[in-house]
């Protein structure tokens, strides 16, 4: 991707796993995301409780969770703009 990355200024969970997205470009949509959550760091943000906790971490422009789980958001923005994770050929 060429430029920067709009922030993320705006998240919500509509169900377990999905994150409802806006960025500050007007850019919208949902993305699941709870298979891209692994290690030891996304041990509480995986449960329904934690993944709830989702928030907007206004210096970083992303979404996180209590406990310092973050994603990045070039990435979500991708998935988000073009249905498509970076790196795959088509949607999953």
């Amino acid at each position: 991707m060429i430029g920067l990355t709009p922030d993320i200024t705006q998240a919500s969970v509509p169900q377990h796993g999905v994150l409802r997205l806006t960025f500050a470009d007007g850019v919208t949509g949902e993305v699941y995301v709870l298979d891209r959550l692994h290690g030891p760091v996304f041990e509480r943000a995986v449960t329904r409780e934690g993944f709830a906790g989702v928030s907007v971490d206004s210096e970083s422009g992303t979404v996180c969770w209590p406990g310092g789980a973050d994603l990045a958001p070039d990435t979500l923005y991708e998935r988000v703009r073009t249905g498509v994770w970076p790196g795959e050929s088509q949607a999953a």
